[in-house]
């Protein structure tokens, strides 16, 4: 629900929206990330964010994400300043889990589901999934809303690892195909793929 393991990028890749910007990690925003994630509220909502999250601990998973540990995953940016992060972790070759968590001050704003957006159609256009997965414990009913904004279909209810309340709580479970989504969330207009300096991808 936060830390993805999978395929890593071997450079800066961006992803812009209407509002937003979607980037690389890189180890300047470590402090942003340990100030924002490590709000409980936020942490108590995610899979593996500890509470509290130190600025140190923010830089191992940076590392660990450049070093191609933590799979696929972007910082949100809005306007210059970073409200969050979204990814995913290929769990098979042909699916991946999304995870995504959005600092406090920029709850209700529509901007997890911008965001997520962009991310899937990344995430099936680039890895040619089948399908992706997503969670959010029973508790959230604003990750609910995101989650049904973006076509995610109900598939179970389990136990997960919550290391902020250093506990187990209930993850309600979703599933999306690679059709549903290129169907209803009109590839092409949401995300535009750009290089560190700004360039498309193609």
């Amino acid at each position: 629900m936060t830390k993805w393991a999978g395929t890593a990028y071997p450079a800066l890749v961006a992803i812009r929206t209407e509002r937003l910007l979607l980037r690389t990690p890189v180890l300047a925003d470590a402090a942003s990330i340990s100030l924002l994630a490590g709000d409980y509220e936020v942490a108590s909502m995610t899979g593996t964010i500890p509470h509290p999250y130190s600025e140190e601990m923010a830089v191992d998973w940076i590392q660990s994400l450049q070093a191609g540990e933590e799979g696929v995953a972007f910082t949100i940016d809005r306007g210059g300043a970073l409200i969050g992060c979204v990814g995913y972790r290929a769990t098979e070759k042909t699916h991946a889990e999304m995870g995504y968590w959005i600092g406090k001050p920029y709850w209700g704003m529509g901007y997890a589901t911008e965001a997520a957006r962009a991310l899937i159609l990344h995430a099936f256009n680039k890895e040619r999934f089948d399908y992706l997965t997503v969670g959010h414990f029973k508790e959230n009913p604003a990750s609910a809303r995101v989650i049904a904004k973006l076509g995610f279909e109900p598939s179970g209810e389990v136990l997960r690892d919550c290391a902020a309340r250093n506990n187990k709580a209930r993850c309600l479970t979703y599933r999306l195909t690679r059709e549903r989504a290129l169907a209803s969330l009109r590839p092409g207009q949401e995300a535009f793929p750009l290089s560190a300096a700004g360039r498309g991808l193609g």
